[in-house]
């Protein structure tokens, strides 16, 4: 890596202060939705707190990128719509094109 660019990775990673990013929770949250599942399976998948859960499915039910399914009494399942493919492959482009890529070298 040149002297002269920036590095703002980590031991390895992207996180600079050791946290991920609202982008990061976001996309991990979308690949565990991208087949369906519970609020449980997102929360532990993506490793999150009960209140983190509650405020992100928050945000991203009410700006259309993930859909929840009711599929009987208590049980509902939470969907990636379209529009949240797409912010999950555009995600995936920006840390790739930045370097930002887990295990990645530059």
């Amino acid at each position: 890596m040149n002297k002269e660019s920036l590095d703002l990775r980590r031991n390895g990673n992207s996180r600079v202060n050791g946290r991920r990013s609202n982008i990061e929770i976001i996309a991990d949250m979308l690949r565990v939705g991208e087949k369906g599942a519970g609020k449980t399976e997102i929360m532990y998948s993506a490793n999150m707190s009960y209140t983190q859960i509650q405020k992100y499915l928050s945000f991203l039910i009410n700006h259309g990128f993930i859909d929840k399914v009711t599929l009987g009494n208590p049980h509902v399942t939470y969907h990636v719509t379209a529009k949240g493919a797409r912010l999950l492959d555009s995600i995936d482009i920006i840390t790739e094109l930045l370097g930002f890529q887990e295990g990645q070298d530059t």
